[in-house]
């Protein structure tokens, strides 16, 4: 990882560390190829067949190629807005969204690490088994001294965790690479044409279904395609963001195609769906023996690390940005003598250890924490492409390239909405109501008007579906999993 200073011209401004197109790039694919890739076997495999697997990633390769292509759009143009998300919402459409976009995003962040702890936990099982099996509270308790250990390794620095993280990317994908040159060596065509269109084991589903239940595990792995963006205020130069955004988006692309279709190619669709996480562990098992799940068991270890630095450093910088800019309380503004912003870190991590202390009574936490991660994450999403819209058209002449790419990437992440159901769209706004105690904070220190006329409609949206969750949640009429 390299690192330049750089003067900003200014008397008073000094020097600061510049991170390279590089590293930036090592950022987008380190927050993507997290946990989701190793955990993609046997969620498409209880989901669908090959063919509406193909589907699936081709609409969620487009869709996000658009929305990555409008981070690229938007670094270019407006090169002044800094951590990127939030930033683009508040910039296109007021103060609230802004705050409800910076939450969400950090929301889904949380939840998020949270996933991470939990598949790190499962895994250790591989190796422990009493770690896991009857006692339900011990993975916690490893997975919180992990969280604050982590937590205590930043607050020394956010460049020397950038470039733990740039080692720890390389360490993760060469395991990752090495999975699929072996199982593209084992691959059976025979044994994929015979489930092609649908696996005679498997309930009917149709493919319309089966489309549909892929859609929002295709999100939760290509969550992170911003990483670039949000780090915005460090790159070397403005256009690197947009190039790490899309160079990243190539490479993971690619990784977790292979990782959910090769082993179609080694195992009927029954027993893809049946493996336990992490589920390409159980792949590589049928193929090399015991070894190959050791394997995979301690890749998936550093590569979910990795992705948890990553992530913590995303959700400091998006709560520490939100309330440089006022839109978070300014306590969450403050750095420290290593410029780490350690009050949003606390925060963050202290938010991470309750939800991760909360799985305790979950059915399945793994899977419900992996979806509200990816509802959470698609405000943010939505309100990004529609700003991109909102620039598009209201230039002085308009691009209208920009401006078809642009509401292609808000017509995905509607669909996204549709696809992932009104369940999780409830239970979000269960999240998102009582998070806007933070906004009133901001608002009262700055001593600005609350609510504008149209903001007011959106809160009371998210306040009577947030009741509506509540109620569905303790009556059982909902239930998570």
């Amino acid at each position: 990882m390299q690192y330049t200073t750089e003067s900003d011209g200014a008397a008073a401004a000094g020097s600061s560390k510049k991170i390279s197109l590089l590293a930036l790039t090592a950022m987008v694919v380190g927050s993507m190829v997290g946990a989701g890739i190793f955990n993609l076997p046997s969620r498409f495999g209880s989901a669908t067949a090959p063919f509406g697997a193909l589907i699936a990633w081709a609409i969620a390769g487009f869709g996000m190629y658009m929305l990555a292509r409008v981070f690229q759009i938007l670094a270019e143009k407006k090169p002044e807005i800094d951590a990127g998300v939030f930033a683009y919402a508040k910039a296109g459409f007021g103060s609230y969204p802004g705050f409800l976009s910076a939450f969400g995003y950090w929301l889904g962040s949380c939840l998020g690490n949270t996933f991470y702890w939990i598949l790190i936990g499962a895994t250790l099982g591989n190796f422990f088994p009493g770690l896991v099996e009857g006692h339900p509270a011990l993975p916690v308790i490893v997975s919180l001294i992990g969280i604050w250990t982590f937590h205590l390794m930043i607050l020394r620095g956010i460049e020397q965790a950038a470039f733990i993280n740039f080692v720890v990317t390389i360490a993760k994908i060469v395991p990752i690479l090495a999975v699929i040159i072996i199982l593209l060596f084992a691959f059976n065509y025979e044994a994929f044409s015979d489930g092609f269109l649908v696996a005679s084991e498997m309930p009917a589903k149709s493919l319309l279904d089966q489309v549909r239940d892929t859609m929002l595990i295709t999100v939760f792995v290509f969550i992170g395609i911003e990483g670039a963006s949000v780090y915005s205020r460090f790159a070397k130069t403005r256009s690197d963001v947009g190039k790490a955004t899309i160079l990243g988006f190539v490479a993971v692309m690619g990784l977790m195609v292979a990782v959910s279709l090769l082993p179609y190619g080694l195992m009927t669709q029954s027993e893809i769906a049946d493996l336990s996480q992490p589920s390409v562990a159980g792949v590589l098992e049928a193929v090399m023996g015991p070894w190959g799940s050791w394997f995979i068991s301690l890749a998936v270890l550093v590569s979910v690390l990795g992705a948890y630095l990553t992530w913590s450093l995303i959700c400091a910088e998006v709560l520490f940005a939100a309330a440089k800019s006022r839109d978070m309380p300014k306590a969450f503004s403050s750095e420290n003598a290593n410029k780490v912003p350690a009050k949003a870190l606390w925060m963050t991590n202290t938010v991470v250890s309750l939800f991760l202390i909360s799985t305790i009574w979950a059915d399945d936490a793994f899977d419900l924490m992996l979806d509200m991660t990816s509802v959470t994450i698609l405000l943010p999403y939505l309100l990004v492409a529609g700003y991109s819209v909102l620039l598009a058209r209201n230039a002085d002449s308009t691009n209208y390239k920009e401006l078809v790419i642009s509401w292609l990437a808000v017509v995905y992440t509607i669909f996204m909405f549709i696809a992932a159901g009104p369940k999780y769209v409830v239970l979000v706004a269960v999240l998102y109501a009582p998070g806007t105690i933070m906004y009133v904070i901001a608002r009262r220190e700055q001593r600005a008007r609350l609510f504008l006329p149209r903001e007011k409609v959106i809160f009371g949206i998210i306040v009577v579906t947030a009741v509506f969750g509540a109620l569905g949640l303790a009556t059982g009429y909902i239930e998570t999993y």
